[in-house]
C-alpha cells in the first residue's frame, strides 16, 4: 500500500510544524531541552605528581545557542572548583608545568586561539602567546623551561591581495593554511620570550611530541592540510637548538603521532604498512624505530584492533582499543609484546592522562548506568580509581530504563551483537512497539550506556514504552579487522542483513510487536535506514540523517572520495553494477515506508544531493516524506537550538506512525517540564 503526502522544511533556524494536540508530560524524565541542558565532562590532565586533576566541563548556553567550556580542578582532597571564565568562548587543553606551578590551557579572547597561563589554586588567568595565526596545540618541553607550539600560517599577503582582486575562491586540492612548529621560552614566573619558528617550507605539521631531554622534537609532516594528505604522513626528528629537521620514518602510506620512550632511545608511532585500498577498515599498528634511525618494529600485530591515545612511560606502553561494546586502557610491553588489560571498573573509558614516571592516571570514564565522570588512579600498579565528579546526579531522578547486550546470527551465520534497551518496568508477557538506531562510521560502535541529548531521544521513548535496539552491524568497531571488512563490496546489502536479523530475532523471543517498529540513524547509519527504505516494508517509519541515498551521487561530491572506492572495490565508471546494487536509489520503486530526511545544509561528508535524490524519489512513487534542511550545518548539528528541532522532528515523526498521535512541538521561547506529547494518558 502506498503512502501519499510530501512535506518539504527548510531551516533557517529552527522549524516547526504544528497541530491541535495538546503537550503533555512524560513521568520520569526531563524534557529534551532538559537532556540538552546536562553538563559533561572531558579533557584531563593530571598533575606532575600525581595528586590534583585538571579536566574540562561543557555546560549549554540557549541565549547564545552555543556551549561553554571551562577548565575545573579536582584537588586532591575536596569537592572540584572551577578553574576558568572565558566570557566569550571556551577554555580548553589543560595541561600542566613540569613543576606543578601552572597550569596552560588554549582559549580565544578576541585575538585567535593563544596559550593562557593561571595558577591552579585560582586567580587571574594572563596570556602567554600572540602569535597571528593561532596556536592549533602546543606542549611543555619535559624540564618546563620551553613549549613548543603548533601554529597555523596567518594569511599572506599574496592572499589578501588575490581576494581584492578576484574575490574569495580555493581550488579542491587546496584546503585551509598549513601549520609549523614554533617554539617559546617559559620563565618560573611564567614570563615568555617571543615566540621562535622551528619549521618552514611547503608542508604541513601535525602531532609532535618532545625528546626526553628537551633536545629533540619528533613531529609527523605531510604535504598539506587537505584531509586526504593525511595518507602520505612521514615522521620527522627536529633538533630545536639548530631548527634542522631530519627524517625518520619515510615510506608509503600514514606514519603519524610520535611518541618518545623514557629513555630518548625510541619513538613509537601509528603506521599502515598494507595495502592502501584498504586504509578505511583494516588495522593499524603501533611500530618503534630508534630515534637516530635505524629498523623499524612492528609492536602490535597480534593484537586484533584499533589502538589510540599511546603513552610510552617507565611501566610500559598505556593504550585504549574497543573491545566489543566496551572501551578498555591495556598496558603493552615493547619487548615482549604482549598485552595486559588495565581494570579501571569502567565499560568506556574516554580521555586519559598519565604521569610522566608512568605511576598515576586520570580518565574519564562510563558506566552502563552512568552518565561519563573523572576518576584518579593513584597507583597503576594497583589500579583503585577514585570517582572525582558527580555529573549522573543530575539524572539520578530520571526513568532511564535498563540496558544489555545481546547476540544473534545474521543471514550469512556472521555472529552480530547489539545493545538492547527496555523500560525499566519492561513485562516479558506483552510485546513492545521497536525503534532501531544504527550507529554511523561505519566503524562506530553502540555501547550498553545511558544516551541523552541525541538526535534521537532514546531514553525518552523507553519512557513512553518502547524498546530500543542499536545493532553493531558488520563493519563496526571493537569486533576485529575481519567483522569490519564483511561489508567490504557488501554495504547496505550485508548491514540490512544484521539489522533485519536482529528484529527478527526480537520478534521471535515474544519482545517486538511487528507492526509498530522503526529505524532510524545519522551519517552511515542514515544511509543503511535509506537503504532499509527501498529494500523492505518492515518498518512502519524511517528517519534518515544525513544519508548515502546514490553511491555514484556521493562519490562525486563527498570529501572523502577514497571511501567509496576501498569499500566497493571500484569506481561508478569501473564497476557500475555494485555502485547499483549497494545504493538505495536503485530499488526506490519498492518503497513504501513514510520516510523522514534530515541533512545539515553544508554537508561535505555526505552532501545534500544525497538528500534531494531519495526525497524527490520518494515523492514520485507516492510516498509519505518530509525533508528538513538545517541550514548553516555540515556533517552534524552543532547548536544546541537545531539539535532541540532534530529530537522534536523525529519523536514528532515517530509519534505519528508508531503510536498515532498528533504532536504539537511547542512555540514557547522557554519549554518547561510539560514538553513531550502523549495522547493518550494512561499510556507509558
Amino acid at each position: 500500500m502506498k503512502h501519499l503526502g510530501t512535506t518539504l522544511f527548510i531551516a533557517a533556524t529552527v522549524v516547526l510544524t504544528t497541530t491541535s494536540a495538546p503537550a503533555q508530560e512524560v513521568d520520569g524524565i526531563g524534557t529534551f531541552r532538559e537532556a540538552l541542558s546536562l553538563e559533561s565532562v572531558g579533557g584531563v590532565a593530571i598533575s606532575p605528581d600525581g595528586t590534583t586533576v585538571a579536566f574540562q566541563k561543557r555546560r549549554t548556553v540557549w541565549e547564545d545557542n552555543g556551549y561553554d567550556t571551562e577548565i575545573w580542578i579536582a584537588p586532591a582532597s575536596g569537592a572540584p572548583y572551577q578553574l576558568t571564565r572565558t566570557i566569550e568562548g571556551n577554555s580548553s587543553s589543560p595541561a600542566w608545568s613540569p613543576d606543578g606551578r601552572w597550569l596552560s590551557f588554549t582559549a580565544n579572547r578576541g585575538d585567535r586561539n593563544q596559550v593562557y597561563l593561571i595558577s591552579p589554586s585560582g586567580g587571574e588567568a594572563f596570556v602567554l602567546t600572540s602569535v597571528e595565526g593561532g596556536v592549533s596545540s602546543y606542549a611543555w618541553s619535559p624540564s618546563g623551561g620551553q613549549m613548543a607550539l603548533r601554529v597555523t600560517e596567518p594569511e599572506s599577503e599574496e592572499d589578501k591581495t588575490r581576494q581584492e582582486l578576484y574575490g574569495d575562491f580555493a581550488f579542491d586540492s587546496e584546503t585551509g593554511r598549513s601549520a609549523h612548529l614554533w617554539v617559546i621560552d617559559v620563565d618560573m614566573v611564567g614570563e615568555a620570550s617571543e615566540p621562535r619558528r622551528l619549521t618552514e617550507g611547503d608542508f604541513h605539521v601535525g602531532s609532535f611530541s618532545w625528546s626526553p631531554d628537551g633536545s629533540r622534537v619528533a613531529y609527523a609532516r605531510q604535504p598539506d592540510p587537505a584531509r586526504l594528505s593525511s595518507v602520505e604522513t612521514d615522521i620527522y626528528v627536529l633538533e630545536v637548538e639548530s631548527e634542522e629537521s631530519t627524517p625518520l620514518v619515510v615510506g608509503v602510506g600514514p606514519d603519524d603521532s610520535p611518541t618518545w620512550s623514557p629513555d630518548g632511545r625510541w619513538i613509537l608511532f601509528s603506521e599502515f604498512d598494507r595495502d592502501l585500498g584498504s586504509l578505511f577498515y583494516l588495522n593499524g599498528e603501533l611500530a618503534r624505530v630508534p630515534s637516530r634511525g635505524g629498523e623499524i618494529e612492528v609492536l602490535t600485530r597480534e593484537f586484533d584492533e584499533d589502538l589510540s591515545g599511546a603513552r610510552w612511560t617507565p611501566n610500559g606502553i598505556y593504550v585504549i582499543a574497543g573491545a566489543r561494546t566496551a572501551r578498555k586502557m591495556y598496558n603493552l610491553d615493547p619487548d615482549s609484546r604482549q598485552f595486559s588489560e588495565v581494570p579501571l571498573g569502567v565499560h568506556v573509558v574516554g580521555s586519559a592522562s598519565l604521569t610522566a614516571d608512568g605511576t598515576a592516571l586520570a580518565f574519564t570514564g562510563q558506566g552502563t548506568d552512568d552518565l561519563g565522570e573523572v576518576y584518579r588512579v593513584a597507583d597503576l600498579g594497583r589500579p583503585t580509581p577514585t570517582r572525582l565528579t558527580d555529573m549522573t546526579s543530575q539524572v539520578r531522578d530520571w526513568d532511564l530504563g535498563t540496558r544489555e547486550v545481546i547476540t544473534w546470527t545474521s543471514e550469512d551465520g556472521a555472529e552480530v551483537e547489539g545493545v538492547l534497551h527496555k523500560p525499566s518496568d519492561y513485562d516479558p508477557s506483552r510485546r513492545y512497539p521497536l525503534l532501531v538506531q544504527i550507529h554511523g562510521g561505519p566503524t562506530g560502535t553502540s555501547r550498553p550506556t545511558v544516551g541523552l541529548g541525541g538526535t534521537y531521544p532514546v531514553n525518552h521513548w523507553l519512557a513512553r514504552g518502547a524498546v530500543v535496539l542499536q545493532p553493531n552491524y558488520r563493519g563496526s568497531a571493537g569486533y576485529g579487522e575481519a567483522f569490519r571488512s564483511l561489508n567490504v563490496r557488501n554495504l547496505g546489502v550485508g548491514d540490512m542483513w544484521d539489522v533485519m536479523s536482529g528484529v527478527q530475532h526480537l520478534i521471535d523471543e515474544g519482545i517486538a510487536d511487528p507492526d509498530r517498529m522503526g529505524s532510524m540513524g545519522w551519517s552511515q547509519g542514515g544511509y543503511i535506514s535509506a537503504f532499509l527504505t527501498t529494500n523492505t516494508d518492515a518498518f512502519a517509519a524511517i528517519s534518515v540523517g544525513a544519508g548515502i541515498s546514490n553511491w555514484m551521487t556521493y562519490y562525486v561530491n563527498t570529501d572523502i572520495h577514497p571511501f567509496t572506492r576501498q569499500y566497493l572495490k571500484g569506481t561508478p565508471w569501473s564497476d557500475p553494477e555494485i555502485y547499483a546494487l549497494t545504493s538505495p536509489m536503485t530499488n526506490i520503486l519498492q518503497a513504501v515506508t513514510p520516510t523522514l530526511i534530515q541533512h545539515g545544509e553544508l554537508d561535505r561528508r555526505v552532501p545534500t544531493p544525497n538528500a534531494y535524490e531519495l526525497y524527490q524519489g520518494l515523492q514520485d512513487v507516492g510516498v509519505e516524506t518530509k525533508l528538513v534542511i538545517y541550514a548553516g550545518f555540515g556533517h552534524g548539528i552543532s547548536k544546541p537550538k537545531e539539535r532541540l528541532a532534530t529530537i522534536w522532528h523525529n519523536w514528532q515523526w515517530f509519534g505519528k506512525h508508531i503510536w498515532g498521535e498528533d504532536i504539537e512541538i511547542p512555540l514557547e521561547e522557554t519549554v518547561e517540564a510539560k514538553e513531550l506529547v502523549i495522547s493518550d494518558p494512561g499510556a507509558r
